[in-house]
């Protein structure tokens, strides 16, 4: 787990505008991590985790795209099923709301990256910190939150 920073823009939903985007960022050799789009009543919202966050803003930049950087958390989970409830139980115990999240494949065979922008970000580092001590089972014994 670890603190990344993702980058939102807001695009005019027509075709080849993120098309554009994403071959400029090839183009500067710069990888995406994870990506996600949504739809909305007005411009479609663009949010992004990169190998190089700067270089990013700088080719939205170039393509008239304005953007705004946030602090997320990343998370290596496995790609399996429960594995994102297990992630999002922890933080739902500790009272941490998450606002937005998504999942991207990695590199790593069997493994998925979870991108999570929660409502108090060093609270749940914390958690996650926690959690993968050596000894630590604070939850061993504890019921699933779906079923309480």
């Amino acid at each position: 787990m670890e603190m990344v920073s993702e980058i939102t823009a807001r695009l005019e939903n027509k075709p080849g505008r993120l098309a554009k985007i994403c071959s400029a960022l090839a183009q500067e050799k710069v990888d995406i991590l994870a990506i996600s789009v949504m739809e909305s009543d007005g411009p479609s919202v663009l949010r992004l985790v990169t190998a190089d966050p700067d270089a990013t803003r700088r080719i939205l930049t170039g393509l008239g795209t304005e953007s705004t950087v946030a602090e997320v958390l990343s998370i290596q989970i496995d790609n399996r099923t429960g594995a994102l409830a297990g992630v999002l139980e922890k933080l739902a115990e500790e009272h941490i709301n998450v606002d937005y999240a998504y999942v991207s494949s990695t590199s790593s065979q069997g493994k998925a990256l979870a991108i999570l922008h929660v409502a108090n970000l060093k609270r749940a580092q914390q958690v996650f910190r926690e959690s993968t001590a050596p000894g630590s089972d604070k939850a061993a014994g504890r019921r699933p939150l779906h079923s309480r």
